[in-house]
């Protein structure tokens, strides 16, 4: 790349944080796709697993952290700071049950790359759901919440999906202390009263390929969920911290 002044500039070094409880099953594949993608890091978070979640992880050419403390915030939190310490410019989120395309990665982190977003939403309802992959409880739950970010928050946002992609100078900014599933949230609306550039790329969603989800396979997975992000969209658009 290349700056106004001519100079050359470096590549933005990235790296893939994926939250994991109990997903030995998905994960080789699953790091075996983004290494091919040429990904700096790839740091598997270890929330607590009782199967070989690590150990395949490490196996198949991931960095593995351990976040005993269960919660999704708190995994991703794990992530980023592992991601801090090694120097990425760019942090990636992304779930480990192999619903998401690492193929698609590249898409997700252009408009980074090109300077014309600070953070990037993957979205499903611009892209593609397969058959099955979202229950109808969910999609209403994610139009619900997308639609009250719109109205509290001025930004066009049409999902609340994990997969996305922020420039670490922001992260650092939002302070993030959701640690549960309204994180994705949480860097969502802090980073639009930040005034930050907001951007969604089409993406696919796909059925995970083995085990069950942490949300969706469960009535109390699923109405926790809920409960933090529309908790937390309301929070903050009050001013909370």
């Amino acid at each position: 790349m290349t700056d106004p002044g001519g100079a050359q500039r470096s590549a933005p070094t990235t790296a893939v944080i994926i939250p994991a409880l109990n997903e030995a099953g998905n994960l080789e594949s699953l790091v075996a796709e983004l290494l091919a993608e040429s990904v700096e890091w790839i740091i598997i978070v270890d929330n607590g697993s009782t199967d070989d979640t690590a150990a395949v992880a490490e196996e198949a050419g991931a960095i593995v952290v351990s976040e005993p403390r269960r919660g999704y915030g708190f995994a991703c939190a794990a992530g980023s700071r592992a991601a801090l310490e090694r120097g990425a410019d760019l942090l990636v989120y992304m779930d480990g049950d192999h619903s998401s395309r690492a193929d698609e990665l590249p898409s997700l982190l252009q408009p980074l790359i090109d300077g014309e977003a600070d953070l990037v939403l993957g979205s499903r309802v611009l892209g593609h759901i397969e058959g099955r992959a979202m229950a109808p409880h969910q999609r209403f739950g994610n139009w619900l919440s997308a639609g009250l970010i719109r109205r509290l928050y001025g930004v066009p946002v049409t999902d609340l999906g994990p997969y996305r992609a922020i420039r670490a100078e922001l992260f650092v900014r939002l302070e993030m202390q959701e640690m549960t599933f309204g994180w994705p949230t949480e860097m969502t609306v802090k980073s639009a009263r930040e005034g930050a550039r907001l951007a969604e790329i089409p993406v696919s969603w796909r059925v995970r390929r083995e085990g069950n989800s942490k949300v969706s396979g469960t009535v109390k997975g699923s109405v926790l969920a809920g409960y933090h992000i529309l908790r937390v969209t309301f929070r903050h658009s009050r001013g909370g911290t």
